[in-house]
């Protein structure tokens, strides 16, 4: 695994220490995913949500319902500095 690659890609400043000792968690990161890569999941249907704490299957589907919302008007009548109908929001960069 090339530490410094992978680095590079994400836009990473690492040290040569930093290499050290990235390399080798990275290789036991990469090998335990090989491992799940190997295993016969053909059988096994897709599942969504997960289980609760009894260990049943949690249920994460619903219908789709329309239900009553805010208005437009209604929901800028929060907004500190509304403008032509949206949310004025500083500027991130």
């Amino acid at each position: 695994m090339d530490v410094r690659k992978v680095a590079t890609l994400a836009h990473l400043e690492i040290s040569d220490e930093e290499v050290a000792l990235y390399t080798p968690q990275m290789a036991e990161i990469v090998k335990y995913v090989e491992q799940l890569n190997e295993l016969d999941i053909g059988d096994i249907e897709p599942m969504l949500g997960g289980l609760t704490d009894e260990g049943e299957a949690t249920v994460t589907t619903r219908e789709d319902v329309v239900r009553p919302s805010l208005t437009q008007d209604e929901a800028l009548s929060q907004a500190p500095s509304p403008v032509a109908g949206h949310f004025q929001v500083p500027k991130v960069l």
